[in-house]
């Protein structure tokens, strides 16, 4: 392996918020970057982001690369020691077509693992989710583990969160068919909360924009489980450079919080803004029925009245530290988008 590959990792989906953290992180390593964008045309506003973040561009190269099509893959994966696969379609209102969020998160996720594979990276690392673990169960009565998987023909179980279980079931399929499965780390993160590197909030983050703007006027009791960018990416860097982080998943979450007490930490840390920010609470059957004409509400039903908590000792493990609390999430969430002018 030459001096030149030594160092070199290929980040799908640089464009995005967490595909940004990582390789920002990675960066900081003294990594070089090859990262991939989808729209050749953002190039330079990707750079930007990353110079405005002090990050050494001078290390971060582009290439373009799009989930439903193979042309790219195997020259953007030579070369390169490790792979991070971060790229995957994120909503929270599903399309008509649920094959809009499974195909690319498949197809893309199976494209990725061939090209690491065949070009001999050291450690593939897939960012997967807790959507891919915790979905369509019976029972919630107890914290769930690795070892579960989310049963896409159960209740509730949307489009992203099809698309994230069968992703990452893909994935450990390919490396098994190889032999391989120890080159394979899967990070399992909650819903992503943070400083933005950019003006775009991206989907989680919008949850906290609209709070902030005081665009609900009341509060539907939908329990998510947050965990901090910052921590995420270390996660990947950690699951990386680990040579015991191979075959394995890592839950990297807090455990649930329900929305209303997102909404009070905003007013809390934000007593400016607090008139705006909702407080009262929607009812469960009428949440339910709201739910019958709000796509958005209908599509996250399985949030509804459900805490879930995580046996999150592989992510520690992992991190070799605490996360940072959801609180802090939300504040610099918060602190982000009024800087930037975006709430």
């Amino acid at each position: 392996m030459s001096m030149s590959s030594e160092k070199r990792v290929l980040v799908t989906g640089i464009s995005g918020f967490l595909g940004g953290y990582v390789a920002a992180a990675l960066l900081k390593r003294g990594y070089s970057i090859r990262g991939s964008i989808r729209d050749p045309a953002r190039a330079s506003q990707v750079r930007e982001s990353f110079r405005a973040a002090g990050a050494d561009i001078t290390r971060l190269e582009l290439c373009v690369l799009d989930l439903l099509d193979d042309r790219g893959w195997a020259e953007a994966a030579e070369g390169c020691r490790y792979l991070h696969h971060v790229a995957s379609p994120f909503v929270l209102t599903m399309p008509k077509d649920e094959d809009a969020l499974i195909r690319p998160a498949v197809e893309g996720t199976r494209r990725a693992i061939r090209a690491g594979l065949e070009a001999g990276h050291e450690r593939i690392v897939l960012t997967s989710s807790v959507v891919a673990i915790d979905g369509g169960h019976v029972s919630y009565g107890r914290p769930f583990t690795t070892h579960d998987w989310t049963r896409v023909d159960g209740p509730h179980v949307n489009a992203y969160h099809k698309s994230k279980t069968l992703a990452e079931q893909q994935a450990w399929r390919l490396v098994d068919s190889e032999g391989a499965r120890q080159k394979l780390a899967v990070i399992n993160p909650g819903t992503m909360l943070g400083p933005l590197l950019d003006d775009d909030p991206g989907t989680s983050v919008a949850i906290i924009q609209r709070l902030l703007k005081g665009e609900m006027a009341m509060i539907p009791n939908l329990i998510f489980p947050y965990v901090d960018v910052r921590d995420v990416a270390d996660a990947h860097v950690a699951a990386m450079e680990t040579a015991e982080a191979g075959g394995q998943r890592h839950i990297v979450a807090n455990n649930g919080v329900p929305l209303a007490d997102i909404a009070r930490m905003l007013r809390e840390g934000f007593p400016e803004h607090a008139e705006r920010i909702p407080a009262r609470r929607m009812p469960a059957w009428m949440a339910r029925v709201v739910a019958l004409f709000n796509k958005s509400l209908r599509d996250n039903l399985s949030r509804l009245d459900v805490p879930r908590s995580y046996d999150v000792s592989s992510g520690l493990q992992l991190l070799g530290r605490p996360l940072r609390p959801t609180h802090e999430a939300v504040v610099a969430s918060a602190r982000s988008l009024l800087e930037r002018g975006l709430a």
